[in-house]
């Protein structure tokens, strides 16, 4: 008798060795596992804030990659949630706002990045 085929039901390897893992340091991969635990577009949402939080820590100045990362991050959370227009606008203000709340202590400058 054969027994199945694939790995285990339940098993995690996949986060440790899967699609993700050449991306992330072993930080960002608890930070992942701790992120994610629900099916969908919830991982990708997680696995954006992590990378987000890492831009900003590591690479405060690089406003353009900031800015497609959250604008990413907004549509996916649209996505999620089927936010209204009038949502969307709010959520990319409240979005533009932390970047502000963290860019400007730094010194970093963002002119008319944000006002888009």
């Amino acid at each position: 008798m054969k027994g199945k085929r694939g790995a285990p039901r339940g098993n995690q390897n996949a986060r440790k060795h899967g699609f993700y893992s050449k991306v992330l340091d072993e930080a960002e991969r608890l930070d992942f596992e701790l992120a994610t635990d629900v099916e969908g577009i919830d991982d990708e949402i997680a696995l954006l804030r992590v990378k987000i939080k890492s831009l900003l820590e590591r690479d405060p100045e690089n406003i353009k990659l900031i800015m497609q990362a959250t604008n990413t991050l907004a549509r996916l959370l649209r996505t999620r949630y089927n936010i209204s227009q009038e949502d969307k606008k709010g959520l990319k203000e409240a979005i533009a706002n932390v970047l502000r709340d963290v860019a400007l202590p730094l010194g970093i400058g963002l002119g008319t990045t944000l006002k888009k």
